[in-house]
């Protein structure tokens, strides 16, 4: 199981318009899938130790046989990941919310068609300091050196909303020095003293706690109650093209969130050690996966909503990625998700 927190690396979405334009063009996008028999492929990428809820899925047997995900690599950007399926070097990827508003706000053609990772009261991102640590509240966070996963991403905006909202000046949020690592060192980073908080999440955090020694200065729930994370996405043309695999891929993935919501603990934890056991990528682990808490998306069925884009809007502003007001209806549907629309089986 995933929660991934990506985003773009700070300052791209300036340049990234004309560049990616420049690069579909030159791509052609890949808008035509393979299919044999039936089965469209559809490439991705994954995460080093954890199983997303698109492999689940498939492992499940959640596509009816209409789609095959064809593993191209891993990575740790939710960024690189979207830019990805937008270029053509895969069919979906997904990311942060704010990231899919940014990257779409400077001219990449995709569209979000469900969410895949978000926050609950079990599972989410918390932003720890060691137990000796000065640093007891959120202002003191300024100028600080924070660990996070990628520059510009979920961890940022956490950042800057609670900073805003506790009074802070835009110089002062400029301040805090973002170090971006990889989620499964950030720990042994803040350990060790090169960065002074960790955003700590999922079994990472979970990890870390159990260690002890370690203490929140805020958690996103306390921040900002349970929310949609981010989404998955692909290409309108791909979409456009294939839109029954889309609808397969897309429901599928419905069914194994809610797969995830309702079943037994111990048994969603046997199921991705399995899976993980199975596959044989170099260099993985699964001692992770018993920290594994919750599914962490409030919406059912992943649908998604005006508000999973807009509670950013403020970030986004302020950041530069958009001038004026967020249009979110322009950056998703539930169309291709069954469950969401209540068209299972038409």
């Amino acid at each position: 199981m995933t929660h991934r927190r990506t985003a773009l690396t700070r300052g791209i979405a300036a340049a990234v318009g004309t560049a990616l334009v420049a690069s579909l063009t030159a791509c052609g996008a890949g808008g035509s899938a393979r299919t044999e028999n039936g089965v469209t492929e559809l490439r991705y990428q994954g995460w080093t130790n954890q199983v997303t809820p698109a492999e689940l899925a498939q492992d499940l047997g959640f596509f009816d046989g209409k789609v095959k995900l064809d593993w191209v690599g891993n990575t740790i950007s939710g960024p690189q990941d979207i830019q990805s399926a937008a270029t053509g070097q895969t069919d979906f990827g997904g990311a942060f919310a704010g990231a899919v508003a940014k990257l779409a706000s400077a001219g990449a053609p995709i569209t979000a068609v469900i969410n895949y990772y978000g926050a609950d009261d079990k599972t989410f991102t918390g932003y720890y300091v060691k137990d000796d640590s000065p640093i007891r509240s959120v202002k003191d966070l300024i100028g600080k050196k924070i660990g996070v996963n990628t520059l510009g991403g979920q961890n940022e905006a956490d950042i800057h909303d609670v900073l805003k909202k506790a009074g802070a000046t835009a110089d002062q949020i400029k301040s805090v020095q973002l170090v971006a690592l990889p989620p499964p060192n950030t720990e042994d980073a803040l350990r060790k003293g090169q960065i002074e908080v960790a955003a700590l999440g999922d079994q990472f955090r979970q990890r870390a706690v159990a260690a002890g020694g370690i203490r929140p200065v805020f958690t996103e729930p306390e921040a900002f109650g349970n929310f949609n994370g981010g989404e998955y996405v692909l290409r309108k043309d791909f979409i456009k093209k294939n839109p029954d695999a889309v609808r397969a891929f897309t429901t599928g993935v419905a069914r194994a969130i809610e797969w995830l919501r309702t079943t037994p603990r111990d048994q969603v934890i046997e199921r991705a050690t399995k899976i993980i056991q199975a596959r044989h990528r170099p260099n993985e682990t699964t001692s992770t996966l018993k920290y594994w808490q919750s599914v962490g998306i409030p919406s059912k069925y992943g649908k998604i909503s005006d508000e999973d884009f807009t509670r950013w809007q403020s970030w986004l502003q302020d950041t530069g990625a958009i001038s004026g007001p967020l249009n979110p209806s322009s950056l998703y549907t539930n169309e291709y998700n069954s469950l969401a629309t209540g068209k299972q089986g038409s």
